[in-house]
């Protein structure tokens, strides 16, 4: 259960962050309401994922690396953003730590 909390947490991070750009510096009032909407949601979720069980460290990394990467993709994909090497290896950098803290035993 816990991680289905979380999967939410991180699909209401990501339509947040996406909003950003749209808010104009939140100047704009709809897309700021759901952008702000869309991070508390994705905060209490990733709360009650931690109350479920999860590990606080595991769970915010898995959170901050899925979140890092679709917004990474989202950029490249929709907002004509470069891919770069730096990029690539950031992502993957992010990846392998989470990688590694599951490995370590932190998830359940």
């Amino acid at each position: 259960m816990a991680y289905a909390f979380l999967a939410g947490a991180i699909v209401l991070e990501v339509l947040a962050t996406s909003l950003l750009k749209s808010t104009e510096g939140f100047t704009r009032l709809w897309p700021t309401v759901v952008c702000l909407s869309g991070y508390a949601v994705a905060f209490v979720l990733l709360a009650q994922a931690i109350q479920k069980g999860m590990e606080v460290g595991v769970g915010y990394a898995i959170w901050s690396a899925m979140g890092t990467t679709l917004i990474v993709l989202i950029g490249v994909l929709f907002l004509n953003e470069p891919v770069t090497a730096a990029k690539v290896a950031g992502v993957a950098l992010v990846v392998a730590g989470v990688v590694t803290l599951n490995l370590a035993g932190g998830a359940h």
